[in-house]
């Protein structure tokens, strides 16, 4: 009987757990999915690319809502049992306060574990590939992007003007700026041109014009009377160097290894600076450790007030203190200072604020050593 009623509130915390991540997850991607639809817009990639940049993204919405629904889900779940007096079955049985706490502990462990295989490998690798396909990908919506009479800045190091263009892909005297580094560039003028797909890469077919090549200390011109300028050779602006959330766990830990016992980093493996690679480990290899504590106050509301007046206010109390450990703990990132002493202290702060906690309840609760 026992091993039922267990059964039965570890699956409606988990039933309320999936429908609640989803709905949200669903809300948020679609406010990002909006958002994303500069890609489109002002980059002129293809709605493909937009959908799979898109939905490698949910990887990374699941895993930041994950510990606060968790904790909404189980203090849901236990003030409904408590309301509706389904906890009375539990006690009814035998099982005391302090075993249900303790099965409640356990099973945070589970989505622990969940979280970690986000924040640890899902989450980079789905927004490195994210990276990578953007980067890779076309710019298939090019004709589309061109308005006249107006600079085009699609393209890294690369400035497009021209004065009139038209839906078959004709052009009227255009100017094309090509920064090839930082003391040279390549300008070209021509008085007619036409936009056109070869080889599934967009290029400008220009009529009559000349190039301007210039450097620190020299300028050469040459003529033409037809060219083909290629596109394929710039990225779109839309593409960056790799961000920190995109390194994968493995090389990070390396970092923060050759930091704090060899005292020194390889440059080529740890190009960023050492306090926003601490601050990304903290996210995925600690963060998750604060569900041990959302569980226990969520728990807590076991634990009744002998006065029923003040059990609404005792409810209140609980859901704030959750929300102050949730903040404490996307917080503890910004004290990571470098030094071990202090870095030691916010790795094990959840450890600690479980081991306080938990004592606490047990005090609370008179515990008997064969409960736990």
């Amino acid at each position: 009987m026992n091993k039922l009623l267990y059964r039965k509130l570890s699956l409606d915390i988990i039933y309320f757990f999936l429908a609640s991540s989803l709905s949200i997850a669903l809300i948020i991607w679609v406010i990002q999915a909006v958002n994303f639809l500069d890609i489109v817009s002002e980059d002129g990639h293809s709605l493909r690319v937009y959908f799979a940049y898109s939905v490698l993204s949910i990887p990374k919405i699941f895993s930041r809502i994950l510990i606060f629904i968790f904790f909404i889900s189980c203090f849901y779940i236990i003030n409904k049992y408590e309301e509706n007096n389904e906890i009375l079955v539990f006690w009814t049985n035998g099982i005391k306060k302090i075993s249900v706490i303790n099965f409640l502990l356990k099973l945070s462990i589970v989505f622990i574990f969940l979280q970690l295989a986000f924040s640890l490998y899902l989450v980079p690798l789905t927004q490195n590939l994210s990276r990578i396909y953007l980067k890779n990908s076309n710019v298939d919506f090019l004709p589309s992007l061109i308005t006249e009479k107006k600079f085009i800045n699609v393209f890294k190091n690369l400035t497009i003007f021209l004065d009139s263009y038209d839906q078959e892909g004709n052009i009227k005297n255009i100017y094309i700026n090509e920064k090839i580094d930082n003391y040279s560039s390549k300008i070209i003028v021509a008085e007619s041109g036409k936009i056109k797909k070869k080889n599934n890469e967009f290029v400008i077919k220009l009529f009559n014009g000349s190039i301007v090549n210039s450097n620190e200390n020299n300028f050469y011109n040459m003529n033409f009377k037809e060219t083909e300028y290629d596109l394929s050779n710039f990225s779109p602006k839309t593409v960056t160097r790799q961000k920190i959330q995109q390194v994968n766990s493995i090389s990070l830990f390396k970092c923060i290894y050759d930091f704090y016992i060899k005292k020194k980093m390889d440059k080529k493996i740890c190009p960023r600076k050492i306090d926003s690679i601490s601050e990304e480990i903290y996210k995925r290899s600690v963060v998750p450790f604060y569900i041990l504590i959302l569980s226990l106050v969520s728990s807590s509301l076991l634990i009744k007030p002998k006065s029923n007046k003040y059990l609404r206010y005792y409810k209140s109390f609980i859901f704030i203190i959750g929300f102050v450990f949730i903040i404490i703990s996307q917080m503890g990132s910004k004290f990571v200072n470098q030094n071990l002493f202090n870095d030691l202290i916010v790795l094990f702060a959840p450890i600690i604020f479980v081991i306080i906690f938990y004592l606490t309840i047990l005090f609370k609760t008179n515990f008997k050593l064969k409960y736990l």
